[in-house]
């Protein structure tokens, strides 16, 4: 079981939805939250899967329950949330602490629904509608499951606000007035023509009408990223679209679609459904064609898309190539990114962090070190009002929440190795000035026997040194220079550690053959049953920017990053001989810290 979660059994009775018997549990979220769900055991005589069930915007499981019966699956478990805010889960009626909060909460019921029920990952299938298909294709797109499938039905990529300008309207609210809720506009009769889901909608106390604004907006964005970005998604889709939808537009539906990077993956456009696609007067086609799907997936199990080749060729690695080739300098936009750059040299006269940057490159350890400690320096009031703008830039701030996760599963990993009475023997490949690996150490209950920090640059193996004198653990630990693309190097590597981890190095770096060489050395040095420690980066909303105005530590050069989807991340780590066990990402979805532990050669 997973060490967040927990299980309350609350009894068995017949639903009244459906046929099966119906079980009513709980979950605890990774805050601590209690999640309501209900479970329909399998009927057959022996489990084939699961189908895990997420409810559209305002509803909750209950009124997913009678595909249990529709979709007459005897052989599968079939899962039903409600969301937190929705339903019988606890927390104001609409709201979560954010967008990828509730992401976090559909990975944490997914790996409960593994460790609790039994049921292996990819024996999973997913089936969203609207808000929670939103929800869904995020947590596809940010965290690489290895489900079985997905079947997203009319996802809310972009709801019908039909009050003009009302997007940027409620972002000035919310930053104006803070948290404050929106009444959902849509009548029963808009969202089906079935009569008994009318009355029921209309008669239900469990619907929640309000949802909190900072969730709308974040609804917003993500959906943008994915739509954007679907191309990262790679499992086995079903997308459906309600053809006579008043709640949301069709466009990013089939955009989404036609960017999928999915092998295996299906439409269907239902005419003339409203918005509540699996609940339509007449969805039984609808019902029939995801029982096919299933069932097709699960007779025959797709071979997953490789992306270990992507920096060659595919979307990433030509939007590296096209950030990477410079721009005619009189065109408007080398026009504009010359007075960017003009801007920066100014800034650096006056602001710490932007001199640094300048002076060892804003990809280096010194810089990150700087922005971790997050203390605006600079000349006068002006030189430290820039350096606070500099340091509140989202990636940034994305920066500073990976290092957060980084020493979370540090820990972690180190409580696990002692549960097994196992040594604490830490080695970073790349650890910059090891700020994050040394407060991981002291913050950790495990006293580790060992901890070797490495890394190429001699200003970065000096402040490390340092720093490992500042925290006082000059006993346990060293700092050497060394090639964390040396695979020999990294193999021989005595004692052997049992926790290696690599923040911050790959992303920097776009050729996966150095990528491969490095994880093979440290594959090689883990021991088995081990753990390596991981950051990714799927997604970046400033990469022009960083381009085109920002050089990197490798002797002024421009800082042009090629992004890897986390498919294709773990794919790389996997290879090395590692299995990826717990994950997390950042609000916007830019940096992924991912645990995984060394399997047995």
């Amino acid at each position: 079981m997973n060490d967040n979660t927990t299980d309350t059994y609350s009894g068995a009775s017949p639903s009244p939805l459906t046929q099966r018997p119906l079980a009513e549990r709980q979950f605890r979220t990774h805050d601590g939250e209690s999640l309501f769900y209900r479970h329909w055991p399998a009927t057959g005589p022996a489990r084939r899967g699961a189908i895990v069930l997420f409810h559209r915007g305002h509803e909750h499981g209950a009124r997913m329950a009678h595909l249990v019966d529709e979709l007459d699956l005897p052989d599968f478990d079939v899962f039903a949330w409600d969301a937190r805010g929705h339903g019988r889960s606890p927390g104001q009626r609409g709201y979560s602490p954010s967008f990828g909060t509730s992401v976090r909460d559909v990975q944490t019921f997914v790996q409960h629904i593994v460790g609790a029920h039994g049921v292996a990952e990819h024996d999973i299938h997913v089936i969203a509608q609207s808000v929670g298909a939103v929800l869904v294709a995020t947590w596809a797109h940010d965290y690489a499951p290895k489900v079985r499938g997905l079947t997203l039905a009319s996802p809310a990529f972009k709801v019908k606000l039909y009050v003009p300008f009302a997007r940027p309207g409620l972002a000035l609210m919310h930053k104006l007035r803070g948290l404050f809720f929106v009444n959902s506009y849509v009548k029963a009769k808009f969202l089906t023509h079935d009569p008994a889901r009318i009355a029921s909608y209309e008669s239900d106390p469990l619907i929640t009408r309000p949802i909190a604004v900072n969730i709308l907006l974040g609804l917003y964005e993500a959906a943008d990223r994915v739509v954007a970005d679907a191309n990262a998604i790679t499992l086995p889709v079903q997308l459906l679209i309600s053809g006579a939808d008043w709640v949301v537009h069709h466009k990013p539906q089939h955009q989404f679609f036609e960017r999928l990077g999915s092998a295996v993956k299906t439409k269907t456009v239902l005419s003339g459904f409203f918005h509540d696609t699996l609940g339509e007067k007449d969805r039984a086609p609808a019902v029939q064609a995801i029982r096919e799907f299933v069932l097709r997936l699960f007779d025959e199990a797709p071979a997953p898309v490789d992306r270990r080749g992507a920096h060659l060729e595919g979307e990433t690695a030509e939007e590296s190539r096209a950030l990477a080739a410079p721009l005619p300098a009189l065109s408007p936009r080398g026009l504009y990114w010359s007075l960017t750059r003009a801007g920066l040299r100014f800034g650096g006269g006056l602001s710490e962090g932007v001199k640094l940057g300048h002076d060892t490159g804003f990809d280096s350890g010194s810089t990150l070190d700087y922005v971790y400690r997050n203390v605006a320096q600079g000349k006068g009031a002006l030189g430290r009002a820039i350096d606070r703008n500099y340091l509140e830039a989202i990636g940034w701030r994305g920066i500073r929440q990976r290092k957060i996760h980084v020493e979370e599963l540090l820990r972690i990993a180190m409580e696990r190795l002692a549960e097994m009475h196992r040594e604490v023997r830490l080695m970073d490949i790349a650890a910059g000035h090891g700020r994050y690996v040394l407060d991981a150490v002291l913050a950790s209950p495990v006293k580790a026997s060992s901890i070797l920090l490495r890394d190429y640059s001699e200003i970065n193996v000096r402040d490390g040194r340092a720093l490992i004198a500042e925290k006082g653990l000059e006993d346990v630990a060293q700092f050497v220079q060394a090639d964390a693309f040396d695979r020999m190097s990294l193999a021989s590597v005595t004692p052997r550690p049992t926790l290696a981890v690599v923040s911050g190095l790959y992303e920097l770096f776009p050729d996966n053959e150095m990528v491969r060489r490095s994880l093979a050395g440290v594959g090689d040095a883990v021991e088995d049953g081990g753990y390596l420690v991981y950051t990714g980066q799927p997604w970046h909303p400033q990469l022009e920017m960083i381009a085109r105005a920002l050089t990197s530590h490798r002797q002024g050069e421009a800082w042009v990053m090629r992004r890897r989807t986390q498919v294709e991340m773990d794919q790389l780590v996997e290879e090395a001989g590692f299995r990826k066990i717990d994950q997390r990402s950042d609000e916007w979805g830019i940096f992924t810290v991912s645990l995984a532990r060394r399997t047995e050669h």
